[in-house]
Order: structure tokens, then sequence, then C-alpha cells
């Protein structure tokens, strides 16, 4: 069986930024489970999630949290999976005090950290880790990657026969 991809929000309201990653996770037929769960207000229940993740057959965890954004470290502190964080642009700050968060965990408990708002990414960064033991999911990948580039070269051809 398939490994599946918990995908973890500190908030409600990081739900349209995270609507990306369960979408790309969609389009790559990967299963997946989406949960709210704050590091701060709710950290048993973060905890226990994390510490039974593996046993209940996620391969990723992605974790998406604005402000202080301690949501991935926290999760990463509790399980041996990759956790991806997102940090959210929900503050003053721009999202920039959650990209610090995010990515400055200490030695030994790493966060694999994508763009500010970067949910597509992460979702990415999280096929790409399963593809590793999951040829279906490789080759859509692959697949994904030769219609981007085509797109790419449409878009060249297009401002070729323009100038």
């Amino acid at each position: 069986m398939s490994k599946k991809v918990a995908i973890l929000m500190g908030s409600d309201s990081d739900l349209p930024v995270v609507k990306g990653a369960i979408n790309m996770l969609k389009s790559l037929s990967i299963a997946f489970e989406v949960h709210v769960f704050s590091a701060h207000r709710t950290p048993k229940q973060a905890c226990d999630f994390a510490a039974n993740a593996k046993d209940n057959n996620f391969g990723v965890i992605i974790c998406a949290a604005g402000k202080a954004a301690h949501l991935a470290g926290v999760i990463a502190a509790h399980t041996t999976l990759p956790v991806i964080g997102i940090p959210i642009k929900s503050s003053t700050l721009d999202g920039l005090d959650a990209l610090l968060s995010t990515v400055q965990m200490p030695k030994g408990i790493p966060v694999a950290t994508v763009a500010i708002d970067g949910a597509d990414n992460a979702a990415i960064l999280a096929a790409q880790i399963l593809a590793i033991a999951d040829e279906k999911i490789s080759e859509k990948l692959a697949a994904m990657k030769e219609k981007m580039t085509e797109e790419v070269l449409e878009k060249d051809r297009k401002i070729q026969a323009e100038i």
C-alpha cells in the first residue's frame, strides 16, 4: 500500500494556501489527510499525531503555519518521518517571521522548508520523497516536468515568432 501524506495546518485560516498542496496531491493521485493542529493550543494532539504517523501509513508530513510557526518543528521533534514546512504569510512581517521560525531548526530536528505560501512545492517535494519507493508517483512527476518543459518551450516559440 502506498504511503499517505499528512497536511497539518496551525489554523483553518491557512486553508486557502494549503489548497495548493491539496490540489497538487490530487493531481498526482497521492492519498492524503488534512488536519488542524496547533503547536500552542493543541500540543498533545499534534504530538500524538506525529508519534503515530508512521504506524498510520504516512510517509511525509507537511505543516503549514504562520507567525511563530512552531508546528513543523514540534511535529519533527516527535517523528522520524520527513517533515516539510510551509511558512504562511499571515502577519505584519509578510511571512518572514514564519519563514525564519520554520527554517531555523536545531541540529537533529530538520524541517525541509519551502517558500512563503509555497504549498504546491511542498506537495511536489512530498511526492518526490514518496517516489523513491513508488514508481507510479515517479512516472507522474516525470510527466509533470515534461509538461512544464513543453509549456515553457511553447512560450519561447511564441516570443520568437513575435520578435
